[in-house]
């Protein structure tokens, strides 16, 4: 961290140095302060050029990619509007507003744990690789086309000036719109196509990269062992007596922790309530942690090894406890905040299987939600479920989150860009795509319009929804 902030000062200090001798350089359009060069044009040129019986028959894909990934988003979108709009306890657990940019440190700012540590050099290369890869891939389709490339260069926020980046590749654009719609869109959606090769590309580097420098040494889980009851079925909550008991009810008597003492047809519950799942018809059920070893000894981390034996899969673990009996004592080695630790722990009796040794750890199915939540998910799908892994070298994780960020950094920007929004390639797109079915040009401005706004509006809903989540 401290050297990553470092070069984060360093380069504040070298990029502004950079500016403001080249300001002739400069020009302000609209938010963005663009720096204007001819860097790269000579080989977006070449490739265009050179290839284009292999461009012709990309652009092909590069469409039908589009419309995938249009639709990917349109369906993602509206599936966060309405975890906004009716789950206020995810949004609370999300904790960062609906509109963040990926800024350096985000992670680290807002305790994402589900996320790995996110660097300013990690971000300064992602924008490097992301950006030209996406930009270069719009002059090179336009060249193939017939469109001139004006210039190319790199955009800058002015309040933000050293810090946010943009690359561009700036095309004729009198030109391009006098090219058939199939051209056009395709231009449009070569960015896309690239982010979208890009992610594909550094995904199986980084698969391959996981399998020589991580290897497996715990296992980790989720929670405590726990069983479901009925509502109905809960006769005391904390001394109070009740009835055929109610949600409700229910939930105005109980803390919330761990002090929580609940009867079921008069059998206790000390050790806490895991929480009130519903069934498919919407009835409630009250979750209650069981008397278990692992809770009362507070076990935690991955655990490595029992009594010396090296446990680094489910299997392993419930293959050893099966060697023991109810009564016996054994000690559990865990890596809890990259360091081992003991714990001494008796088995005792598994609830429902006579004469076998309980431990009591849960498992979850880690499944995630949200247009985050299921890359996220994708993207480390290669990896074995509850496996704690450890790199071989120290520089391994870091160049291993590199790579996670550059896959999930590319796919989230190609999903995004395909909003049919005016301020994105999927907003033209959309507009030629009416423009052809209806061949008139005045729908497509006004459906192009309407899409716009509409999405505009749905964002600050879901912002206002945002805000509300946290007013208890």
């Amino acid at each position: 961290m401290i050297y990553d902030i470092a070069l984060l000062v360093i380069f504040v200090i070298l990029i502004s140095i950079f500016l403001y001798r080249r300001k002739k350089n400069l020009k302000k359009e609209g938010l963005l302060l663009l720096y204007r060069t001819s860097w790269g044009i000579k080989l977006i040129d070449k490739i265009g050029e050179k290839f284009k019986r292999t461009l012709n028959f990309l652009s092909y894909i590069a469409i039908g990619l589009g419309y995938l990934l249009m639709a990917g988003i349109i369906y993602l979108f509206g599936k966060i509007f309405w975890i906004y709009a009716v789950n206020p306890e995810i949004v609370r657990a999300i904790k960062i507003p609906p509109i963040m940019p990926l800024i350096p440190y985000l992670p680290q700012a807002f305790k994402l744990d589900f996320l790995p540590p996110f660097y300013f050099i990690y971000w300064i290369l992602i924008i490097a690789v992301v950006a030209i890869v996406h930009e270069f891939a719009h002059g090179i389709f336009a060249k193939n086309k017939g469109v001139r490339i004006k210039n190319t260069g790199f955009g800058f926020f002015p309040f933000f000036l050293p810090i946010f980046l943009a690359a561009f590749v700036e095309l004729d654009e009198d030109a391009m719109k006098k090219k058939s719609i199939f051209s056009q869109m395709s231009v449009l959606a070569a960015g896309t196509f690239a982010n979208i090769l890009t992610g594909i590309v550094f995904f199986g580097i980084m698969v391959g990269f996981f399998a020589l420098m991580f290897v497996p040494v715990g296992v980790t889980f989720d929670s405590y062992t726990y069983s479901t009851f009925p509502i109905a079925s809960v006769s005391m909550i904390n001394g109070i007596s009740l009835e055929n008991a109610s949600y409700e009810q229910v939930s105005m008597l109980v803390d919330g922790n761990k002090t929580d003492v609940v009867s079921i047809n008069e059998e206790a519950y000390d050790k806490g309530i895991v929480g009130f799942p519903q069934d498919e018809e919407g009835n409630y059920f009250i979750a209650l942690y069981h008397d278990a070893p692992a809770i009362n000894i507070g076990l935690d981390g991955a655990i490595s090894e029992i009594n010396g034996i090296k446990t680094d899969s489910m299997g392993k673990i419930g293959g050893e406890l099966l060697k023991y009996s109810p009564g016996d004592k054994v000690t559990i080695t865990t890596i809890l905040d990259d360091m081992p630790t003991n714990f001494d722990v008796v088995l005792s009796e598994h609830p429902t299987k006579e004469n076998t040794a309980f431990l009591g750890i849960g498992f979850s199915n880690q499944q995630s939600s949200g247009i985050m939540g299921t890359i996220i998910s994708k993207i480390s799908s290669f990896r074995k479920p509850h496996v704690y892994y450890e790199p071989r070298n120290e520089i391994g994780t870091f160049i291993y989150n590199l790579l996670w960020w550059l896959v999930l950094v590319s796919i989230s920007i190609a999903l995004v860009n395909m909003l049919p929004v005016g301020i994105f390639d999927g907003g033209r797109f959309f507009y030629l795509t009416i423009l052809a079915i209806t061949k008139k040009e005045k729908i497509a401005k006004r459906a192009f319009s309407f899409m716009t706004y509409l999405f505009i509006l749905l964002l600050f809903v879901i912002m206002a929804f945002w805000a509300i989540s946290w007013i208890k």
